[in-house]
């Protein structure tokens, strides 16, 4: 890894690729009609040509409304846009968050223990595993029951409260890799500010057993902090009873997770029980710093490693893989293509395993609050389309919700396929697992044959396809399938903690070129930042009277607080 000096900054490398050469061709491009079912029927060996595998991960894109000269368009633009260059950039510890002038180094996070990376004179790896040695013996101590809360008995729940990335990335890894759990200690997930998750919660917790992990990179994040509030007090009420003091309720029963030690330390966190973050990781990029806590608890600090060492390999293939053969840069050119100029603005993520539930809601944030953004780094305003709105659901489930529009709806919707080969084969085999497991498996490829082939996709219907689509009655149009919507199938050879590490490091690379290309910087959220600034406003006038609020906002927000006096 190379050195960046103190005062060296990155402020984005200037490039006019929506005026380029290259963005002009592609804009050509997508005017023309594509047909995938001509581009199958054109080329035998298609899905041979468009598909790629990673280690674990093999990616099959054939069904992307793409062909040679699209390809070679699209890494021409990347190559415009000094993609690599924007790469070595981020894994060198350059300040590629241009707006808070800083680094994005959730890449350093997973860097082996011998590794070296310099950032004002800092060996930040020095720092992350120093930092990984407090994860393993915080959640050692939790696993082997020698934590005790106040009243002397060992853990049997913890709880992380935390919200964006402090709640989704842990639940997220925790959810899947739930069968790799190798104790009985439970670990729940709180982040909704009303209460309601909590209230529920606590009615089943034992208060002398259960442990609170607060992450909150700032430590000043309301919906956070209200809800830890609300966990102390309930603690306070018991151990009151057991003459319990306020100080061992806080030394034994919480632990923070921060970049401000000074916000935990006020608020009440020992010294010794503090984790440490840094500015230059992102909230949706951090599970694999002390924010995976709750993962290490879970499934051990080796299992966490071994997540850790699936995203480093990951980064490893993106830093040096040709463009040709690299998946993120593949699958990113291709959200680009779809977004900008197919003008394909939804996308559904559609994992076909249940243990997967949470990636779509995972990588909804990490999509949209990176890339939903309409100025480039150099302050410009941007009339192409970027990221666009995506969502999903385990695939079976969907197939039940929203399938209906996918093959039916008025408008295009690319697809992520996810789905993982192996499963129930180890030592107790499980014939009636395994048969669901593949109805499962078979499910996934129907559904994204049918998307892209539409009627012609069952053999003994594509004799009518055309048939129903041009000339059959009102009564039979129903029945029509289009196709032609595109979709990209990740097969996972089987979900382990490496596996899985290098699945979501796919997709944080894959947000990095995509905003790469759009020239926009991925690494701030300052759309998020205004409404919390209204809600405080808002909060603060629910405090007085109408009389003395009055006319202090629009008159729907107004006439809203007046109802909600009334019935308050």
């Amino acid at each position: 890894m190379a050195n960046i000096k103190e005062d060296e900054t990155y402020h984005g490398i200037y490039h006019s690729a929506r005026r380029s050469e290259y963005w002009q061709q592609l804009q050509t491009l997508a005017k023309q009609p594509w047909s995938l079912a001509q581009l199958f029927a054109q080329n035998d060996s298609r899905a041979a040509r468009f598909s790629m595998q990673a280690g674990a991960l093999y990616m099959d894109y054939s069904k992307q409304c793409i062909d040679e000269q699209i390809l070679s368009t699209l890494f021409q633009l990347a190559d415009s846009c000094e993609l690599s260059t924007r790469i070595d950039a981020l894994m060198q510890g350059a300040l590629v968050n241009t707006s808070e002038e800083r680094a994005a180094l959730h890449t350093a996070l997973r860097l082996p223990e011998k590794a070296t990376l310099q950032v004002e004179n800092q060996n930040i790896v020095a720092d992350v595993h120093h930092s990984l040695a407090q994860v393993a013996r915080l959640s050692e101590r939790v696993r082997s029951g020698t934590w005790r809360g106040f009243s002397g008995k060992a853990i049997t729940d913890v709880v992380n409260i935390g919200v964006g990335g402090s709640d989704l990335g842990p639940l997220m890894a925790t959810t899947a890799l739930d069968e790799w759990a190798d104790t009985e200690i439970e670990v729940h997930f709180v982040s909704n500010m009303d209460g309601t998750q909590l209230d529920n919660l606590l009615k089943h917790l034992n208060p002398e057993t259960t442990l609170f992990i607060i992450s909150s990179k700032s430590f000043g994040t309301v919906d956070t902090l209200s809800n830890a509030k609300t966990a102390l007090s309930w603690l306070l009420a018991t151990a009151k009873l057991r003459a319990g003091t306020e100080d061992s309720v806080l030394r034994r029963h919480f632990i923070g997770i921060s970049a401000n030690s000074e916000k935990m330390s006020a608020w009440g966190i020992h010294p010794e029980h503090q984790l440490q973050l840094w500015e230059w990781v992102g909230g949706r990029f951090s599970l694999w710093s002390a924010i995976g806590l709750a993962i290490a608890i879970r499934i051990g600090m080796s299992g966490f490693k071994e997540l850790l060492a699936g995203a480093h390999s990951m980064d490893e293939h993106f830093a040096r893989a040709d463009f040709s053969e690299n998946l993120p840069v593949l699958l990113g050119l291709l959200a680009v293509w779809n977004s900008t100029f197919l003008q394909v603005n939804a996308h559904t993520v559609l994992p076909y395993d249940g243990r997967l539930s949470y990636l779509p809601s995972y990588l909804t944030q990490l999509e949209m609050e990176s890339n939903g953004k309409s100025v480039t780094q150099h302050g410009d305003h941007i009339d192409y389309d970027t990221c666009p709105i995506l969502w999903g659901e385990i695939g079976s489930n969907a197939q039940h919700a929203f399938y209906q529009l996918l093959h039916q709806g008025t408008q295009q919707v690319s697809c992520d396929f996810i789905a993982c080969v192996r499963r129930y084969s180890g030592e107790v085999k499980n014939a009636s697992l395994q048969q669901q497991h593949e109805l499962s498996l078979a499910n996934c490829l129907a559904q994204s044959r049918v998307l892209a082939f539409g009627n012609a996709a069952v053999a003994d219907a594509s004799s009518n396809s055309e048939e129903i689509s041009e000339t059959a009655t009102n009564a039979d149009k129903y029945k029509y399938y289009r196709g032609n919507q595109p979709s990209t199938t990740l097969l996972i050879d089987e979900l382990t903690p490496h596996s899985l590490g290098a699945l979501i490091a796919l997709y944080e690379h894959k947000v990095y070129v995509m905003a790469s290309i759009w020239d926009i910087n991925p690494f701030d959220q300052w759309g998020v930042e205004m409404g919390k600034q209204m809600a405080e406003s808002v909060h603060q006038a629910m405090q007085h009277t109408q009389q003395e609020s009055q006319g202090r906002f629009d008159t729907s927000t107004d006439q809203l607080l007046q109802r909600i006096r009334q019935l308050s």
